[in-house]
């Protein structure tokens, strides 16, 4: 039962990285032309490690760079404009 707890208060703090990366994304916007190469390696470095993390078990290693890989990918989403 704490194991599951545990898991569940990890979800909801992954989560928490969309908002995130959602705000800082506008907050950000000349970073974001200049370092979408840096953005792409980040998210894909953080995933790496991620599954790392999940294949030796280690809850917090896993959490931490998935957190991060999700705030990172949202500045890598582009706004869609409508065209007229």
């Amino acid at each position: 039962m704490q194991e599951v707890l545990k898991l569940l208060i990890g979800i909801l703090i992954l989560m928490l990285g969309f908002p995130i990366g959602n705000y800082l994304k506008k907050i950000t916007l000349d970073e974001q032309k200049d370092g979408q190469k840096w953005f792409r390696i980040l998210t894909l470095t953080s995933l790496l490690i991620g599954f790392f993390g999940l294949i030796i078990l280690n809850d917090w290693l896993m959490f931490s760079f998935f957190f991060i890989a999700i705030v990172t990918s949202q500045s890598l989403r582009v706004k869609k404009t409508k065209k007229r």
